[in-house]
């Protein structure tokens, strides 16, 4: 459970987790259990249970389950798991997470990597594996479930945003994770490509103009009419909600998308390199 250790200062986790943590130990002492007694029936140890009931490390969907199942709660407990879920991850990414989940029109511009909403798992876990200083292996493996986490926004239930991405060609043309790795890339952004809700373009290395040179960026158009930029280079990560700064974005993007090629040709381009693979 060591990827699941709680954030002690990430104030939203601790809520969700001072109630998930108060609802497990209400429902174990009425079962007249002790901490050992409940680890041995659910199949964990007494100092995982001891370390979950403290808030110092959050529960998985199995545990729950196990409690759910041991202690007779129908359901009650199980139920938690989806919030539970959600602080798995750093604050900055649930909250690009809720952005995204508001945003009627998401737009992309990367000229380093693929957008992290197209990346498949080996591709988002060779891209954080080249992190230097490199992550710890327990923090490699939660980034690459939070990125994997943000693309059911694809699939989501209600309605969903429509999608703009534009990739620089050497995106696409840079061996991250290996030959095998990119080519399976390409070939899920082919997939995509032929969504019907998702403008995919490239950019090409052989275009004179390129208005992206300052880096990658997104922007997120809400419900309310209201525009937010993310951007992250290097050490610094923005969010950019000031109307005079979000359609500079806006402006800038609609230069990009043009310079670009169209969709389709722009597909045509990505099975040209994947048959180059």
């Amino acid at each position: 459970m060591s990827e699941w250790e709680a954030g002690l200062d990430d104030e939203e986790a601790g809520a969700v987790m001072r109630t998930v943590v108060r609802q497990l130990k209400l429902w174990r002492e009425a079962a007249g259990l002790t901490q050992a007694e409940f680890g041995a029936a659910i199949k964990y140890g007494e100092e995982t249970v001891s370390c979950v009931e403290r808030g110092r490390r959050i529960p998985r969907p199995e545990y729950l389950d196990a409690a759910d199942e041991v202690l007779g709660a129908g359901g009650k407990i199980s139920a938690m798991k989806r919030d539970v879920a959600e602080v798995r991850y750093p604050k900055k990414v649930r909250d690009v997470k809720r952005l995204e989940a508001e945003a009627v029109e998401i737009c992309s511009y990367n000229n380093c990597v693929i957008d992290g909403l197209l990346q498949t798992e080996a591709y988002a876990r060779a891209v954080f594996s080249s992190r230097r200083p490199q992550f710890a292996e327990e923090e490699l493996e939660q980034r690459v479930a939070a990125r994997l986490d943000r693309q059911e926004i694809f699939c989501a239930p209600k309605a969903r945003p429509l999608f703009s991405f534009v990739l620089c060609e050497a995106t696409l043309r840079r061996l991250i994770g290996g030959k095998m790795v990119m080519r399976n890339q390409l070939e899920l952004l082919s997939e995509v490509a032929n969504l019907r809700n998702v403008d995919l373009q490239v950019l090409p290395l052989s275009r004179e103009e390129n208005s992206g040179l300052g880096g990658p960026f997104r922007l997120l158009k809400l419900k309310d009419g209201a525009a937010v930029g993310l951007s992250e280079i290097q050490l610094t990560n923005r969010v950019i909600t000031d109307p005079k700064e979000t359609t500079v974005l806006d402006m800038r993007y609609g230069i990009i998308r043009a310079q670009a090629l169209t969709p389709r040709e722009s597909l045509a381009l990505i099975e040209k390199v994947l048959g180059e693979s």
